[in-house]
């Protein structure tokens, strides 16, 4: 009863909050983007702090040491909302999702996103959806941004992993930068569909730069995959058992990764 009463009040304020301060993002639109992405993250950092105050989610970080002074490419483990709202809050730089183009309509949190300038994607296009990530991605990175993807496609249950889709080391390789692999135990505490949330606190653990040269995106992908899964089976509350079976890519993969938002 308590935790049910803690989800409906930090629900309650993110809603209460949410309205005006889109309508605050709007108005600063005018200003530099460096400028504009502080102000508006301000909400997702509001969100994660109401959520440890309110329902008792917090959150360690390990391996801050491991990210690059240069660009790269975050693929991280999805399991919840919660990342969402840690990494644009939390990253000492500028992030940028892939997201589906249609969160735009949203009323007030789509205007917020849309002036972020981070990769909307219309997925109905297919191939033509990869190459604007790809041109989008090399774009963000060339301002200093680090593009964020969740190889999974989807939020998937603690104690499980997803097949790892080929956007994001596709990305990597074809810009020419590293990997930045996260792995995190969020949904142990914020589970998917879930109005309450399970007080405790959420380990992030951030990895070493995996390098793109030399490999190609499939050998990549492999090497974000299993470091993910060896670190998953260390910090999930979830048990976890080590999957034999390597992850085969899609031939048509590089069609379907932009589904990652």
């Amino acid at each position: 009863m308590i935790g049910t009463i803690r989800a409906t009040l930090y629900y309650l304020v993110l809603v209460i909050s949410v309205i005006p301060y889109s309508f605050f993002t709007v108005l600063c639109a005018p200003l530099p983007r460096h400028w504009r992405y502080r102000l508006t993250v301000g909400w997702p950092r509001f969100a994660m702090y109401a959520a440890r105050w309110i329902c008792g989610v917090r959150w360690e970080v390990k391996g801050w040491e491991n990210l690059p002074d240069g660009p790269g490419v975050i693929l991280s483990k999805h399991q919840s909302a919660w990342e969402t709202l840690f990494f644009p809050s939390s990253m000492p730089r500028e992030v940028c999702f892939v997201y589906k183009r249609e969160l735009h309509k949203i009323p007030f949190f789509g205007w917020g996103l849309a002036l972020l300038k981070w990769i909307p994607i219309d997925r109905s296009k297919g191939k033509e959806a990869f190459a604007q990530v790809v041109k989008q991605g090399q774009e963000r990175l060339d301002e200093g941004r680090w593009p964020i993807l969740f190889p999974e496609g989807t939020r998937v249950a603690p104690g499980k992993m997803g097949r790892f889709k080929m956007g994001g080391a596709l990305l990597a390789q074809r810009c020419n930068v590293p990997v930045i692999p996260v792995a995190h135990n969020a949904g142990d505490f914020w589970p998917r569909n879930s109005w309450r949330k399970q007080p405790g606190t959420i380990t992030v653990s951030i990895g070493p730069v995996i390098p793109s040269e030399g490999l190609t995106a499939e050998e990549l992908n492999q090497k974000v995959l299993e470091w993910i899964e060896d670190e998953m089976i260390q910090i999930s509350r979830t048990p976890m058992t080590k999957r034999s079976v390597k992850n085969v890519p899609n031939k048509n993969a590089a069609n379907k990764n932009t589904s990652n938002a």
